[in-house]
């Protein structure tokens, strides 16, 4: 809810709103360096806004003390842009790891069943003790996907889910967003260049520019827009 960040002189959100409820998806669309991903920051508490308020179940999260803060980041699943993976860990210990630092009430079994749970619900159990490095770039995002999904969220963060990814693994990646949406019903946001994959995904988009949203709607009403810039990222998309 009026949501402004700013760096230095440049007004990177100015006063922006957007709700999202629970089994929806909104896309954030944008060209490049318009507050996109600085939005993701935002809401999980990495940066602070200079003012407005981003509420979570209620709860608005501005100023909110560390350990609360950590509390209700458990029930926000992140997917990075590039995936993030541990270079150095197996993917079954990647998707271990929130299970590790945030569930000590598991036991060791319990938590291998629990991963190789996950790693079936995204198509990748045969992958369990291979290294990142091994497998390719779709298969990575998958794994993100499933570590995402470890601790349960009610709420899904997804920063540019196919960037870099042939048609293909996007399409696959779309699928597979959709399947757990449809499963898990969560509230989720996706941060894209992708118009394909915003319209295959989401029920609503939210194209910024400037730090303001232009518009903000079904994916008709944006072809419906009458509104030059709107008009524009359609044609350049």
């Amino acid at each position: 809810e009026d949501l402004r960040k700013t760096f230095g002189s440049h007004n990177v959100l100015n006063e922006i709103n957007l709700s999202v409820n629970r089994g929806q998806t909104l896309a954030v669309l944008g060209r490049s360096g318009t507050g996109k991903s600085v939005l993701l920051r935002l809401i999980i508490g990495l940066e602070t806004p200079d003012s407005g308020s981003i509420r979570i179940h209620g709860q608005n999260i501005v100023g909110l003390a560390l350990d609360r803060m950590g509390e209700i980041r458990k029930k926000m699943g992140f997917l990075f842009q590039h995936a993030a993976l541990y270079d150095s860990l197996t993917v079954a210990e990647n998707v271990a790891f929130p299970l590790v630092h945030h569930r000590k009430d598991m036991s060791g079994s319990e938590r291998g069943d629990r991963v190789k749970q996950l790693l079936t619900e995204v198509g990748m159990e045969d992958a369990v003790d291979k290294m990142p490095s091994d497998i390719s770039g779709g298969m990575q995002k998958r794994v993100g996907l499933a570590r995402a999904l470890a601790l349960e969220p009610d709420i899904l963060l997804l920063d540019e889910p196919t960037a870099g990814l042939d048609p293909i693994s996007s399409g696959e990646i779309d699928d597979l967003i959709l399947k757990l949406q449809r499963e898990r019903q969560m509230a989720s946001i996706v941060v894209t260049h992708d118009l394909h994959s915003a319209r295959t995904i989401a029920n609503s988009l939210a194209l910024l520019d400037q730090g303001n949203v232009v518009i903000e709607g079904t994916f008709e009403d944006l072809q419906e827009s009458d509104i030059g810039f709107v008009k524009e990222f359609l044609k350049q998309s």
